[in-house]
């Protein structure tokens, strides 16, 4: 590695790291300057943009804005609120249950804000310490997000592999996903279970319930959403949204089966690629919501959805480009580098995809700034695909939104960002559910069903 090398990564590292700092548009933006000093100070080509990601999380924030607005989503966290005061006593394994598969519909791990705090307020009311369910449900959140057909994580997987010759499909990479992620969330929440002193025996607790104003703080009134009123057009963009997404799911099987003459369904019947059809579908379910849900268009756009999605596009162009540049100029010297340990572990690609999300906080920008240095590195389609669980880890510095979030919606104090800043209540949940779900996708694509996840690479 040569010496201009070194200083140019550690310009992208310092670059990601004040983004980071500074946190929402600043991510991508101040990416922008570490690449103007590699392209205009060190001379670099610059790279690519990943433009297809950035159309499909657009389209898909702006289905789900209108979903938002249209009073859909408080339907659905309704009837998630439902069924977890009906089993309270189940609430460390319920609501991480509960905000994974909304991540999985909606497609943003921001739909927590709304549900997690009436998971706090139904531990705590259950005499359940509330950092056991509140942080593997936040954790849960973000897990999510490798699960969810129009997530930009899954898209780019896809997109960039099927460009590399392995021609999986998202119902295929959801075969995956789905499972190891639903098991790494159940040891996070067994791990949970009995975590910390019971709030009867926790001295800290115990002081602040005695304290009148800290009591009536903690118990005077209860979080809820089943005093909304959901009109019959809310109800109605709910339909509009998960037939957008069975339609997409039907889509992506077509992809998967071919005819006698060799092509897939989908190309026999001329349907597009599956990054066109995810943007044609969720732009027509968004005009269907507007048009006749009664989704306004400016309460939409004000919501948390849609206004988290663009971050997330902006934090993608500019983190995703900046390292699409400085691999892009020195892929052989990478590959050089790097090619014994990934032919011998190609496996440990997931600590790289762990360590990158830790610093930019997004798995979509994760796949897409790393899974084309991956592919070129020689890393096999199957490796790839049951690691992806791996690139959630900004979990373990605590300055996500949903994780500050769940800190401010527990009134009894237990989830807490530690002392020390690692010692806080997403680190035991986040690493057991990211190392079990790595494991298990790992196994599931290259022991259980080797051949079969194998059959999709183009020879």
């Amino acid at each position: 590695m040569t010496f201009a090398m070194i200083i140019q990564l550690l310009i992208v590292l310092a670059a990601l790291y004040v983004g980071s700092r500074y946190g929402s548009l600043a991510l991508g933006a101040i990416s922008g300057i570490g690449l103007a000093i590699l392209v205009f100070g060190f001379g670099l080509k610059p790279g690519t943009p990943p433009t297809d990601v950035i159309y499909i999380i657009i389209a898909a924030v702006t289905c789900a804005g209108t979903l938002q607005a249209s009073g859909g989503m408080d339907w659905m966290i309704q009837i998630a609120e439902k069924m977890l005061r009906k089993h309270p006593e189940h609430i460390t394994f319920l609501g991480p249950l509960v905000t994974f598969f909304l991540t999985v519909l909606v497609g943003t791990g921001h739909v927590v804000y709304t549900i997690m705090p009436i998971i706090c307020d139904i531990a705590l009311k259950k005499n359940i310490r509330p950092e056991r369910p509140c942080g593997v449900a936040s954790v849960a959140s973000q897990v999510g997000i490798t699960c969810s057909p129009i997530a930009a994580a899954v898209v780019a997987f896809v997109t960039i592999s099927n460009a590399n010759g392995y021609m999986v499909s998202i119902p295929q990479v959801l075969m995956v996903t789905i499972p190891a992620c639903v098991i790494g969330l159940m040891c996070a929440a067994t791990a949970s279970y009995k975590r910390g002193k019971d709030l009867d025996d926790d001295p800290e607790f115990q002081k602040r319930k005695a304290d009148p104003e800290q009591y009536a703080y903690m118990y005077g009134h209860s979080a809820t959403t089943l005093d909304k009123t959901i009109t019959t057009h809310a109800k109605a963009s709910v339909y509009v949204f998960l037939a957008a997404l069975l339609v997409i799911v039907a889509f992506a099987f077509c992809q998967m089966f071919h005819v006698a003459d060799g092509r897939s369904v989908a190309e026999a019947i001329a349907i597009p690629k599956m990054n066109i059809c995810i943007q044609i579908i969720m732009l027509v379910a968004a005009a269907a919501n507007i048009m006749f849900c009664k989704a306004s268009p400016k309460k939409a756009v004000a919501g948390a959805v849609w206004q988290s999605g663009m971050v997330a596009v902006v934090a993608i162009y500019g983190i995703a480009w900046l390292a699409d540049t400085y691999f892009g100029n020195y892929m052989d010297q990478m590959k050089l580098m790097l090619t014994d340990v990934v032919t011998n572990y190609p496996w440990s690609i997931a600590f790289v995809f762990f360590l990158v999300s830790v610093l930019i906080n997004s798995q979509g920008a994760v796949v897409v700034a790393m899974l084309p240095l991956a592919y070129e590195l020689g890393i096999a389609g199957p490796v790839l695909l049951g690691v992806l669980p791996s690139v959630y880890g900004y979990f373990f510095i605590p300055n996500y939104p949903s994780d500050i979030a769940t800190v401010n919606f527990d009134r009894s104090g237990t989830t807490v960002i530690g002392k020390y800043l690692l010692n806080h209540s997403f680190m035991m949940p986040g690493l057991i559910c990211v190392l079990v779900s790595t494991v298990v996708g790992y196994l599931i694509t290259n022991v259980l069903f080797q051949s079969y996840f194998a059959s999709f690479i183009v020879h």
